[in-house]
């Protein structure tokens, strides 16, 4: 006997970033291989990036909140980031400036504010929230960005989880370490019904062998979100190299179209799913 479904959204980071990283996005949503995208409101180019999503009506979006890469939007951010020339740093240094308060609370909610009105101005109505880097894990931002998600009506927030799969290193040790405490505080705050979030341990780099083993694991009727990052590489348009040692764009947007990734949907009995079909 068969048991219930898995449902899986396959959830696309970063549309907005590059225009060739959207165009990834959208070649594999025109194959049903990804049902949702969350926008960075402040990617270069974003109002004819956004215009692309109109073609594509199953593809659910959402809002990626940014506090790491780029400049803001909003001026009472904008002016707390003189040091860096304008520009958010990076995300340990700006983890650093919330938790001292020397950038407080007010301004990220101003940002942030800005970030989701700028993407609702252009009609859409996002489904989710999560944020870049996941720098919304931290608890203090966490409760924000659940208080705009109800406030702009926005059904669902990440939930980021540490995920323990080999092989480990230190640095990732250190990411779930923190993501496991961080999430243990904000899952208190959640609403039923959050996907269970899958998908860090391959962040960046997502492979064939890694969704063989994580698909075995996962269970008959439950839901899942797997964050993913397929995309174009054009060197015109990315001309940062230190990107391509976290980011495999082109190897995550030949596994997402692969047949075989069909194929492993059907042998473990996964359904996508958007999260519009969620409660």
């Amino acid at each position: 006997m068969i048991g219930l479904p898995i449902q899986l959204i396959v959830n696309a980071d970063d549309y907005g970033y590059y225009p060739c990283v959207s165009r990834g996005i959208l070649q594999a949503a025109a194959l049903g291989r990804v049902t949702s995208t969350g926008i960075l409101a402040n990617g270069p180019q974003l109002e004819e990036q956004v215009t692309w999503l109109t073609e594509y009506e199953n593809l659910d979006p959402g809002i990626h909140l940014n506090l790491t890469s780029r400049y803001p939007l909003a001026a009472s951010m904008s002016e707390m980031l003189d040091k860096w020339e304008g520009k958010f740093p990076g995300a340990f240094t700006m983890t650093g400036e919330i938790l001292s308060g020397r950038i407080g609370l007010d301004r990220v909610c101003s940002e942030w504010r800005a970030q989701i009105e700028t993407v609702m101005g252009f009609g859409l109505k996002p489904r989710f929230l999560n944020s870049h880097e996941h720098i919304h894990m931290l608890p203090k931002l966490f409760k924000l960005a659940l208080e705009l998600a109800n406030e702009y009506q926005i059904p669902h927030l990440r939930l980021t989880r540490a995920e323990w799969m080999r092989p480990f290193g230190l640095s990732s040790s250190l990411r779930n370490v923190l993501l496991q405490t961080m999430a243990s505080v904000n899952v208190w705050r959640m609403i039923s019904g959050t996907p269970w979030f899958i998908g860090l341990s391959r962040s960046g780099k997502l492979d064939l062998a890694y969704l063989k083993k994580r698909f075995a694991t996962l269970q008959p009727g439950a839901t899942y979100e797997l964050m993913c990052h397929p995309g174009h590489f054009d060197p015109d348009e990315i001309t940062d190299l230190r990107l391509l040692a976290y980011h495999a764009w082109e190897a995550e947007l030949a596994v997402l179209t692969d047949p075989e990734f069909k194929i492993l949907l059907d042998e473990f009995n996964i359904c996508l799913v958007t999260f519009r079909d969620l409660p």
